[in-house]
């Protein structure tokens, strides 16, 4: 009987790993380095972070000391801005008062009041306790006067003209005040009546307004009982009975004029 041949047994192959040195062969470290998973943060390293940190701290101590830099020099400009502007301010005042020869009010002379007294006259006196200029009615208006003759208070909005300076019919009151309101001198006198004012005073006065600006003479026919002559300025007043003689009453009118024209009494003395 013939035997029976046994069947080999499959042996299983050993595998064996590739080498690394063979061509094309991946370093195993190269197989791990790509298997890890890739960085993802997006959070910048802690150097950098310190890094701008300290920039930024920087910038903004640049930007405190400019904003102190621009504020001392904004506080010296203003500063100097409001001493230039004082100073200014003090040499136009004194231009002003000397272009237009605006100066303040004297006193009326000794001998001018000794004379006034002696002819029975009153005291100079200042009718309102504020006089404030530049306030003008309508043209043609009325302003209702309580004092005469008014000295101050609302006016007409035109002065009368510088010229006659003589005048022989009453003015309108309210368009004298604004010459008044500009500096002027008035001389008012009673014209008609056992009290009206002498031909001799009234051709001195006449003289005295003729012979130098903003001084007008006018007759004024609502004088207080007992007064013929009246010489006025703004919120001045001045009162003398008939009894005054040319001499005196040239006295008087000069003194006056040379006290009151053209000072800053009057709110538009530069004014014409």
């Amino acid at each position: 009987m013939a035997k029976k041949r046994r069947r080999p047994r499959n042996r299983p192959q050993q595998r064996t790993a590739p080498r690394t040195d063979a061509p094309g062969a991946v370093p195993k470290t190269a197989l791990d380095e790509s298997a890890r998973p890739a960085h993802t943060s997006k959070r910048p390293p802690a150097t950098e972070r310190a890094r701008s940190a300290r920039a930024e701290r920087k910038e903004m101590a640049r930007h405190e000391r400019e904003r102190a830099r621009k504020a001392i020099a904004r506080r010296s400009a203003i500063r100097r801005a409001l001493t230039i502007a004082g100073v200014v301010t003090v040499l136009s005042v004194g231009a002003y008062l000397v272009f237009f020869n605006v100066r303040s009010p004297g006193d009326v002379s000794a001998q001018a009041l000794e004379v006034a007294a002696a002819a029975g006259c009153g005291d100079i006196v200042t009718p309102a306790a504020e006089a404030p200029g530049g306030i003008h009615l309508e043209s043609g208006e009325s302003a209702g006067y309580t004092e005469h003759p008014a000295t101050s208070g609302p006016h007409d909005p035109s002065p009368l003209p510088s010229e006659p300076a003589v005048h022989t019919e009453p003015i309108r009151e309210e368009n004298a005040v604004h010459n008044l309101e500009h500096g002027y001198v008035i001389l008012y006198h009673r014209a008609d009546g056992p009290q009206a004012l002498s031909v001799d005073v009234l051709a001195r006065l006449a003289q005295i307004a003729e012979g130098q600006d903003k001084v007008l003479v006018a007759p004024y026919p609502d004088l207080e009982e007992g007064t013929s002559f009246a010489i006025t300025a703004w919120n001045k007043l001045w009162e003398c009975p008939a009894d005054v003689s040319p001499e005196n009453a040239g006295i008087m009118a000069n003194a006056f004029i040379e006290a009151y024209r053209g000072t800053s009494n009057a709110p538009e003395a530069n004014a014409a």
